[in-house]
């Protein structure tokens, strides 16, 4: 993920974020993020394919992050930003090999990490999650809470359909 320039021609298969703050790169640059993409995500041999409407839009972001959290996700943000800057000339993908991965990357997505998960933290305080099973199973339990508060699609449909099967209409 990256910011481009507003004269960038993309495919159909380029997702873009418009007016994204260095807060929404954080978040999705994060483990958390990731966490819920392989997991969520389908596979066109073994690279990703990302969909917005199951992946994208069912993400339960930080539900009301601070001005702090907010703020330390940007400069974690801004952070892994500027170290990628060290590597013009490769692709995205070179510094990211698990085995060549640079140190000053790895310790910029590490503060961008803790930055990111303190904000799903409800009392400020830290949590650590040992693996992506476990931030992917707190992302659900958010997601279930949040789908919760939203209108039952299912109960209205059935009420509509018996009304109607009442009537004879099918």
């Amino acid at each position: 993920m990256g910011y481009m320039q507003p004269d960038t021609l993309c495919s159909n298969l380029v997702k873009i974020a418009r007016n994204a703050s260095l807060f929404h790169l954080g978040v999705l640059s994060s483990t958390m993020r990731m966490a819920w993409v392989r997991y969520t995500c389908g596979r066109l041999e073994s690279r990703y394919r990302y969909s917005k409407d199951i992946v994208y839009n069912n993400f339960p972001w930080p539900e009301k992050p601070s001005e702090v959290q907010t703020k330390a996700i940007e400069a974690a943000a801004q952070n892994v930003s500027d170290v990628r800057s060290h590597f013009p000339k490769a692709t995205l993908a070179t510094p990211y090999d698990p085995d060549l991965m640079p140190p000053d990357l790895v310790k910029a997505h590490e503060r961008l990490d803790r930055a990111v998960d303190a904000a799903y933290v409800p009392d400020g305080g830290k949590r650590k999650w040992a693996s992506d099973a476990e931030r992917v199973a707190f992302l659900f339990r958010r997601y279930r809470e949040l789908d919760s508060l939203l209108p039952d699609q299912r109960s209205r449909s059935r009420s509509e359909g018996t009304k109607r099967s009442r009537r004879g209409e099918v």
